[in-house]
């Protein structure tokens, strides 16, 4: 063998040792610069928006009562009583029946004049509101379980991180998380 040949032997068996040696500590440091990822949960959060909702409603009012001791109805019921029992009887059966027709008639009239302002009404329309809660569900990002080395954690994060999660200093680089546990 000459000596040009067994340089060039030498001097590619020294370059394919050095590429795989390369190559080999790329791959081990790829797996320890990386945390694999085992499992991906999309997390909704439940948000509820108050509104109010008013509508009108009918509202019956009764209406002002002027003679609220109802003397009116009474003294025309006594009068008119007094006068049909006036016309029962003779003597002192005329006036024992002029004044049960009295009391009658006063306790009729007072009962009908009752009857008539409670019937006496008006209505108005009021505006009535209640406070209500429409819901929705929106996206709040992902729970991530994931392995680094010979643990297990979980961490959420608000993008889908991918098959795997970069570490640096043996810490998860996450960007924007809200926490990581082991």
């Amino acid at each position: 063998m000459n000596r040009s040949m067994l340089i060039g032997v030498v001097a590619g068996g020294i370059a394919a040792t050095a590429l795989g040696a390369v190559a080999g500590y790329k791959m081990i440091e790829d797996r320890q610069n990386y945390a694999e990822v085992l499992a991906v949960e999309p997390v909704t959060r439940t948000v509820r928006t108050p509104r109010q909702v008013c509508y009108d409603e009918a509202v019956t009012h009764q209406a002002p009562v002027k003679d609220p001791k109802r003397v009116t109805g009474t003294v025309v019921g006594a009068v008119i009583g007094g006068v049909l029992g006036n016309q029962i009887g003779d003597g002192s059966g005329q006036t024992a029946a002029t004044v049960a027709g009295a009391a009658a008639g006063g306790y009729a009239g007072s009962k009908l004049q009752k009857k008539t302002q409670q019937a006496n009404t008006y209505q108005t329309s009021e505006t009535r509101c209640s406070t209500v809660y429409d819901t929705i569900e929106k996206a709040d990002g992902f729970e991530v379980t994931y392995r680094l080395g010979d643990d297990t954690g979980s961490v959420h994060m608000n993008r889908h991180p991918g098959e795997r999660i970069p570490v640096k200093d043996g810490e998860l680089v996450l960007g924007e998380t809200r926490e990581a546990t082991s």
